[in-house]
């Protein structure tokens, strides 16, 4: 059966290549699955929806390991010092605190953009890719992966624009290492990150490995669209992370 191309917006367009074959999950850590995902197209201003995800694994796999054979890269929300090639600007890593119980995520708040939203819950597509917020206006948590505050890599994504208006994550491309991130979730914490750095990426080097490899601490990752806009193809080129870890829990 042909399959029908999904919808353009100002998010973009995903044409998935062919779902990799994945060892059961009791028995492949996470970032091997990551590394298998590697020749999909890039695309979507609501986040990184660009390549599918790894098959969650909660907080079980090893944490902080690299898939095999490769080099353990800087992006895992530690201390890495920013690469220009990739944009990024790094603040120094902030120490974190102990990872709290699963909780869904209910509110994000990001006091140096003047930020506040609710969140939607983000799934997979039936092709496998993540799901993007549905209003422009709301992030979205992205619900296969752990709950910021949980041990790992919490993955929240937004649109930067819509339809050629603002939208949620248009400012998140200026923040700076060091910056605060609060989400409030489900059983009254609020947890609090400190941005270990922010790059831009190429769709087609989106660093999937760097922004869901297993941790040992509780770690955050804000991601949307970045670089140039093209608006015949209603398409940006680049993707931007930001980077945090928990350091806080009130």
């Amino acid at each position: 059966m042909k399959r029908t191309p999904a919808p353009v917006t100002d998010a973009g367009t995903v044409r998935p290549g062919p779902r990799p074959r994945l060892r059961p999950r009791s028995v492949r850590p996470l970032v091997a699955a990551a590394a298998a995902l590697g020749a999909l197209l890039l695309a979507g201003c609501g986040g990184q929806n660009a390549v599918k995800p790894p098959a969650p694994q909660g907080q079980a796999g090893v944490p902080g390991a690299a898939a095999p054979g490769a080099p353990a890269p800087a992006g895992d929300g530690a201390a890495a010092p920013a690469d220009a090639s990739q944009n990024g600007t790094g603040g120094g890593a902030a120490k974190a605190g102990p990872a709290l119980a699963r909780s869904e995520p209910q509110k994000i708040t990001i006091p140096s953009l003047g930020l506040t939203s609710t969140l939607e819950t983000l799934r997979q597509n039936p092709d496998g890719t993540m799901q993007t917020p549905k209003d422009p206006a709301l992030a979205g948590w992205y619900e296969p992966g752990p709950t910021p505050g949980s041990q790992g890599p919490a993955v929240i994504a937004g649109h930067v624009t819509w339809n050629g208006a603002s939208a949620v994550f248009e400012k998140l491309k200026t923040m700076k290492g060091g910056d605060t991130i609060k989400v409030t979730r489900k059983d009254g914490k609020t947890a609090t990150f400190t941005v270990d750095r922010v790059a831009e990426y190429p769709k087609a080097e989106f660093p999937t490995l760097e922004v869901y490899k297993n941790l040992d601490h509780a770690g955050l990752r804000l991601v949307t669209c970045g670089g140039d806009f093209d608006p015949k193809k209603h398409y940006y080129d680049s993707n931007v992370v930001v980077f945090a870890r928990m350091t806080d829990a009130a």
